[in-house]
């Protein structure tokens, strides 16, 4: 498997369009189109392959499912991991003959997607550096009155930025990347120490993920049995993590609807006693 110059365009773009820093903005981008769930099913739209890219997706997204940006401080680029990470992951797991939803092709998905993160951190600063000048540009124009430019510079110059440093590297990535990762299987055996070494690690890191997850939801300790509900149920029904996302989701309406159904009561009472 490969990625072809139109299948590569269309990764660059996403990757460009999809960032915290101008673009589609934060909200639709960097929450909704950067993470990698949600990404993994643009990406395999692209590449045709969805149902393994959104296994690989649903690994990567384990590692990052806490991952928040106070300040604009930014330990791994979403978008790199999603747009560039996914992508060669598939063709990592399947050009080694992996099963996606199996813990070696997880594990092998997961360290290619942090590796490709922590390079993206490096396009994520660039683009915020370059935005400087865009920046600076619009400060004159505000000493000179001339506002109009300031729409330029929050809506178009940016672009700019997200052209040169994440459109051009993630196209350019996601050509000359593929053909390296399908030789891997070729360097690298999968009955080798290194390779082995690989899957350990990637098999670790969703653990990172989950442990600052946990770190961040569990208030008391009875907030620990609903934590744990999921990998239960995911373990006595043979399901996989998205399945039991969809049962989460389902319990968070149930428990959304009990609550405003509480409120409201409260406040006809409340009404009633005026």
């Amino acid at each position: 498997m490969t990625i072809n110059i139109f299948q590569a365009v269309l990764l660059a773009f996403m990757a460009s369009m999809t960032s915290v820093i101008g673009a589609l903005g934060t909200t639709y981008s960097w929450y909704t189109l950067s993470r990698p769930l949600v990404a993994s099913l643009f990406v395999g739209i692209i590449l045709g392959d969805i149902s393994t890219s959104i296994m690989v997706g649903a690994a990567i997204q384990i590692v990052y499912i806490a991952l928040v940006t106070p300040g604009g401080t930014v330990s791994a680029d979403l978008r790199a991991v999603s747009y560039i990470g996914i992508p060669l992951a598939v063709i990592a797991v399947k050009g080694a003959g992996l099963d996606p939803a199996s813990v070696q092709g997880a594990g092998l998905a997961v360290s290619i997607g942090a590796l490709v993160g922590t390079v993206g951190t490096v396009m994520f600063y660039s683009t915020a550096t370059m935005n400087l000048i865009w920046q600076q540009w619009g400060w004159l124009s505000i000493d000179k009155l001339a506002y109009k430019n300031i729409y330029l510079t929050n809506f178009v110059l940016p672009l700019i930025s997200h052209f040169l440093i994440a459109f051009v590297p993630t196209l350019l990535i996601t050509i000359n990347g593929a053909p390296f990762v399908a030789n891997l299987k070729d360097w690298l055996p999968l009955d080798g120490i290194a390779m082995k070494t690989l899957f350990t690690v990637g098999t670790l890191l969703p653990a990172v993920g989950i442990a600052i997850l946990l770190k961040q939801v569990v208030s008391k300790p009875t907030d620990l049995i609903v934590f744990f509900f999921g990998f239960t149920l995911a373990a006595a029904l043979k399901i996989n993590l998205i399945g039991a996302a969809f049962f989460g989701a389902m319990i968070a309406y149930l428990n959304y609807k009990i609550v405003m159904s509480g409120s409201s009561k409260k406040a006809v009472a409340e009404e009633e006693d005026l």
